[in-house]
């Protein structure tokens, strides 16, 4: 039996590691989060290297990685610290980031305060050949890594140096992948092989990586080595990080997704957001996400106490190393809409009563595509004048969604909204805060639920949910969803977070035998700080969302906080998509760039991205080189990558199906690929939506 990987999945509470010294920078211990980036210049190039570093550290880069190929760059590595020292930084770490060659690592420990290494690479070689490894055969391999990692543990040591075991997914040795397969048990395994080594050496001073390019594996692998790392007392700090997480909203959702549902788990000492973009914008990305999380280590620097509104890790039945999602019942919305059971997760867009009903508002809403479409209007609902409102308009079903949501003010009746609901021409939804004392009320909604096309969606809190949920089942309400108080949110010091709200929220529900659906509202109550920047949306819509649908909950969401319908609804799908919980578009996998680089990344991504983006389904990954080939890229479907100067490389899969291909040819042979594996469809004109 595992321990937990956390000391409450409710609350954040920052994981106690050993401090570790990457120069005069502190890392884990009591330390602040600390941001890191990666220059993308060729290493040989000192220059544009250091230029690179000093434009990094002028926009807030605490830690400086600086790729290391080979011998010749590793020793490129001590002019580049001379000189990004003399212009005023000698107090930044640079890291060398090693994956082949520990001949390249034994020189870049001379000159640099880290050493990032891969274990999937370090010391071996990938063949991705199938076997079966002997217990014997399998202790040979490890004393041989033995040998091979021992030198560069040694003199790390003795020059007082720090190392990152940096793991990823995919890239793993064929030993660990005949063993443990292509997994975050494999991942963990593999980082442990290298922590065992330095530890039979006395040296500590070193930090773990996870990082793959799907959150929710990356999520998996960092719980389950903090679980490992607790059997066997370590107590590394982590460097966090979604690998490939592409450019745009894309890439940072994914990237929120992933190191922001860790932290609020009280994991991760240092991160970085890798986007294909110019490293200098990865920064405040990066600077967003840790502020909101170090705002709730100073918040809170206890659990709850046992019997108070939040329920304890003890209550939280879900397999957090496993992902499965919860077994929810299935809740008829419309005719055409289905929430809960096996369906994907339905979206629902905010407005206002004004703007839904001024027919020149549709001209907005037209621009939503019909593949991503919003499956429900959320209407606020404050008095009986918005009641009339709508009832004289008669809710007409031309509408463009399958049905309404009221959000009802707390003092808004079932007898008000009565009226409402025998003039609609439309299925209809109302949320609303319920008390399990408030019977009467209770008793009133359910009966609507029996008497028209409509479904109650409660407000609660994790204590009020066993007594509302056995109450509206003992009036027989028949379609019935759940979601959390407005109240509930991040402000409120005694119950937490809103993230574990609703893991509380659904503990409770579980415990009590309800299943029904979980709708999982993003409001402004929800927020963990004040700013209202897109950004800072984009960030907590994609930790509180993105977080709980990696943890399999969630049945429909909401982004209410974005006053822009359009790109609320293209922001709900993004979030889905990148949790892995509904596919509306192409995924694209892009590493980030660097010195090993072999084309323009940036240009490139967006290139293919302009010819191939309407391929719903479609996963290909995009790659600078070899490196972060057919390993890094792990579950793609297709792979472009640089295979020499110039050169392409074109993957299926692992498959190498043709090499060094002149990239002005590569566009055009990737399309053939797509129509051969039946995996292409002509781009269509974006339908729009109908008119109001």
């Amino acid at each position: 039996m595992l321990p937990s990987y956390c000391a409450s999945r409710f609350h954040t509470i920052r994981r106690t590691t050993i401090p570790v010294m990457v120069g005069s920078v502190g890392v884990g211990g009591d330390n602040p989060i600390r941001l890191q980036s990666m220059t993308t210049s060729d290493t040989q190039d000192i220059d544009a290297t250091v230029k690179q570093a000093i434009a990094l550290a002028e926009v807030g880069c605490e830690i400086v990685r600086v790729t290391a190929p080979n011998v010749q760059a590793a020793r490129c590595l001590r002019d580049i610290r001379a000189r990004f020292s003399a212009a005023g930084f000698a107090d930044i770490p640079l890291v060398a980031d090693i994956h082949f060659l520990p001949q390249a690592a034994m020189e870049a420990v001379e000159h640099v305060e880290k050493v990032r290494v891969n274990p999937g690479n370090y010391a071996d070689k990938k063949r991705f050949a199938v076997r079966e490894y002997s217990d014997s055969d399998y202790e040979q391999e490890l004393e041989r890594l033995h040998e091979a990692f021992s030198p560069l543990v040694l003199r790390a040591k003795a020059l007082g140096r720090s190392l990152r075991i940096g793991t990823n997914h995919g890239s793993l040795s064929d030993r660990i992948m005949n063993r443990y397969g292509d997994t975050p048990l494999g991942m963990v395994e593999s980082a442990l092989e290298f922590l065992r080594i330095a530890e039979s050496h006395g040296f500590r001073q070193m930090i773990l990586s996870m990082k793959a390019s799907n959150p929710k594996v990356m999520i998996q692998a960092y719980r389950l080595l903090v679980a490992r790392m607790h059997q066997e007392n370590m107590a590394y700090p982590l460097h966090l990080g979604v690998t490939e997480a592409g450019d745009g909203e894309d890439g940072r959702i994914k990237s929120s997704i992933g190191i922001g549902s860790l932290l609020m788990d009280g994991l991760g000492d240092t991160i970085r957001v890798s986007l294909t973009e110019d490293s200098v914008y990865e920064i405040p990305v990066a600077r967003a996400i840790a502020t909101k999380a170090m705002s709730l280590w100073k918040a809170r620097s206890a659990p709850v106490a046992e019997g108070t509104q939040a329920v304890t890790s003890a209550s939280d039945e879900i397999d957090p190393y496993h992902f499965t999602r919860a077994t929810t019942a299935a809740v008829t919305l419309s005719p055409d809409c289905t929430v809960g059971a096996s369906q994907p997760p339905r979206v629902l867009v905010r407005t206002t009563l004004s703007q839904l009903l001024q027919r020149t508002q549709n001209a907005e809403f037209a621009r939503i595509r019909t593949d991503t479409p919003v499956e429900g209007w959320l209407v606020p609902i404050q008095s009986q004048a918005d009641i009339a409102a709508l009832a004289e308009c008669g809710v007409a079903a031309s509408i463009p969604a399958n049905f309404l949501a009221l959000d009802l003010s707390p003092e808004i009746s079932a007898a008000d909204i009565t009226p409402l609901l025998e003039a609609a021409r439309i299925p209809m939804l109302a949320v609303r805060t319920f008390a399990a004392a408030d019977r009467s009320s209770l008793r009133d909604f359910a009966a609507l639920t029996r008497r028209f096309e409509f479904t109650l969606a409660a407000a609660l809190t994790a204590a009020e949910a066993p007594g509302v949920a056995s109450e509206l089942r003992a009036n027989n309400c028949i379609r019935f969803l759940v979601t959390h108080s407005p109240q509930f949110g991040a402000a409120d010091q005694d119950t937490g977070h809103a993230l574990g709200a609703y893991r509380a929220l659904a503990a409770a529900l579980r415990k009590t035998g309800c299943d029904a659906p979980l709708w999982i509202r993003n409001t402004q109550e929800t927020a963990v700080l004040g700013d209202t920047s897109f950004l800072s949306k984009l960030i907590e819509a994609s930790v509180l969302t993105g977080a709980l649908l990696c943890d399999g909950i969630g049945d429909c969401v909401s982004i209410e906080t974005e006053g822009d319908p359009v790109r609320a609804t293209r922001l709900s799908y993004n979030v889905l998509q990148g949790a892995g919980a509904r596919i509306s578009k192409t995924e694209f996998v892009a590493c980030p760039s660097c010195g090993r680089t072999l084309f323009d990344l940036q240009t490139t991504t967006q290139r293919i991205r302009a010819r191939t983006g309407h391929l719903k389904g479609v996963k290909i990954a995009i790659m600078g080189c070899i490196v972060n080939g057919p390993g890094e890229m792990a579950d793609a479907d297709f792979g472009y990558v640089g295979g020499a100067p110039g050169k392409i490389n074109l993957y299926v899969g692992k498959q190498c199906v043709q090499y060094n291909l002149p990239q002005e040819q590569a566009d055009a042979r990737l399309i053939e690929l797509l129509r051969e594996h039946g995996k292409w469809t002509d781009p269509a004109t974006p339908e729009l939506e109908k008119s109001v």
